[in-house]
């Protein structure tokens, strides 16, 4: 009699699970192509001009995604005053380049010009300060150079922007007052560089408003072969020399190049910029004080000169998928069929200029975070990148099993079980130099120890430029790595028990050696 009525119960709790794997399918069908594509030709048109962090489009855009979390049911959290909004606002600092240079036995070198200089360090007045040779910038050349407090000056020719900020963030930790990377091995290289990063790099930038005149990280100056010369007082071949000498393994050879002593001043010129994420929230039942959070980020570059950035893929695909993905959990919940855990649909502004949305919700959360599940985080799910020109039906994961072995098991079984896409691990290894992991808003999450889940589909030739367009995106494939998302979280919020954190990692932001 035990066994028979152990094998009724089984078999109760599996037609229950049947049941609502059927009715995850009846409402991810409400997620469509014709949908995602009529919300991203709003989200990407000219009148949205690229969704700049901050400015007008940015902020028609964060009304329309408003207005659809109202449409659809989701309820406003954040407070204002005596009533509840759908916007998280919050103040940045945008700052402008003032006179930035550096000189060298009275011969001035001109941000612009000579250099370009990559930060948000306002200095007073002129100072002095001790140049140091790191050589290609790993740990151990820190250790053996002792930069605290000087000028970090780092060979990094080929390293690409990320490897720059990789480098910059090493020389910060190890206490750089400042540093200089070496971007270029010949002047025509350089003038190229130059000419290409000048208007980026001179234009304005935003972030989180720094107190006091040294508050701020020091920054970056990149520079040539030549001009690390010049700082150092000596030639390029004794440069080259020295780096060979010590990859070589004569770990004193950097200290052949003896530290020396120049000028430099760094000015910034500030205003203050309100911008907001965008909050909807899906109340849950039986265990709505645990939150599954979904983002996206629905920023993006603005406008270059005349041309206009509009960002489909970047991050429309996401943007639009939180939205489809949200009334298809609005639609269940009407049926009768809400989630068990609640639900947050954020849509974050400042993510292209790092990662400042999220950052803001981690450290002002409208629930708290100790209550958070997971971050199921969307950015560029609507193309295909070179690796994958015979295989669109694919979906790069990232994160998954970072903290939670559990979550990357439920992953994988929502998508065997509805999608059968092919899920592709590459950016997931912990030695992949694009170091996807601490690249989108997820990154903001994970540092908390919530699990997180990055979906992808990879960089394409027109990864911020005006040519990435509506008419690119493969809707069908958007389609489908949507829904993806939505039966992940439908899983993580309806199971019995939450999953459990049980692989927390303490990962550095930087990059391997």
């Amino acid at each position: 009699m035990e066994k028979m009525f152990s094998f009724i119960l089984f078999l109760c709790l599996a037609l229950r699970v049947v049941a609502q794997y059927e009715e995850a399918s009846r409402f991810a069908e409400t997620i469509t192509s014709e949908d995602l594509k009529d919300y991203l030709t709003i989200l990407s048109s000219d009148a949205l001009e690229g969704r700049e962090t901050g400015e007008r489009g940015q902020k028609m855009a964060a009304a329309f995604i408003a207005y659809h979390f109202e449409k659809i049911g989701l309820k406003p959290v954040v407070k204002s005053g005596e009533t509840y909004s759908y916007y998280q606002r919050f103040a940045l600092e945008k700052s402008f380049p003032g006179e930035i240079y550096i000189t060298i036995d009275g011969n001035k070198k001109i941000n612009g010009e000579d250099l370009i200089y990559w930060g948000r360090k306002n200095m007073d007045s002129e100072e002095q300060i001790q140049a140091v040779f790191v050589g290609a910038g790993s740990e151990e050349s820190f250790q053996a150079t002792h930069v605290e407090g000087k000028a970090a000056v780092i060979f990094a020719s080929g390293a690409g922007f990320q490897g720059w900020r990789s480098l910059s963030d090493r020389a910060t930790k190890n206490n750089a007052a400042v540093t200089f990377l070496v971007v270029a091995d010949n002047a025509d290289t350089y003038n190229s560089l130059l000419s290409r990063y000048k208007s980026y790099f001179m234009g304005s930038n935003l972030g989180f408003k720094a107190e006091g005149a040294s508050a701020a990280s020091g920054g970056v100056f990149l520079i040539s072969q030549s001009l690390a010369a010049q700082l150092l007082r000596t030639d390029e071949e004794k440069l080259l020399k020295a780096a060979a000498k010590y990859d070589e393994g004569n770990k004193k050879a950097l200290q052949e190049i003896k530290p020396s002593t120049f000028g430099y001043k760094i000015t910034r010129n500030s205003e203050i910029m309100w911008t907001e994420n965008v909050l909807g929230y899906l109340e849950g039942t039986d265990k709505k004080d645990e939150l599954v959070i979904i983002t996206s980020h629905y920023d993006h570059i603005g406008k270059r000169g005349d041309e206009i950035n509009n960002g489909a893929d970047d991050d429309g695909s996401g943007t639009t998928s939180v939205m489809e993905i949200a009334q298809a959990f609005a639609e269940a919940k009407k049926s009768g069929y809400g989630p068990r855990r609640s639900l947050l649909f954020m849509t974050v502004t400042g993510e292209e200029k790092g990662l400042l949305g999220s950052q803001y919700y981690v450290e002002n959360p409208v629930f708290p975070l100790e209550n958070t599940v997971v971050d199921l985080n969307i950015d560029m799910i609507g193309r295909h990148d070179p690796e994958h020109d015979d295989n669109l039906d694919f979906v790069y994961l990232v994160g998954s099993d970072k903290l939670s072995s559990e979550l990357h098991e439920l992953s994988e079984m929502a998508n065997n079980t509805f999608t059968n896409l092919s899920l592709d691990y590459t950016y997931n290894d912990e030695n992949h130099p694009d170091r996807i992991y601490y690249r989108s808003d997820h990154w903001n999450f994970a540092k908390n120890d919530i699990p997180v889940i990055f979906y992808f589909s990879g960089i394409h030739a027109d990864y911020h430029k005006p040519t990435d367009t509506i008419d690119k995106i493969e809707f069908d494939m958007l389609e489908q790595r949507a829904r993806l998302v939505y039966y992940t979280a439908w899983v993580v919020a309806n199971r019995e028990d939450r999953i459990v954190v049980d692989a927390p990692k303490d990962i550095s932001i930087e990059s391997k050696d």
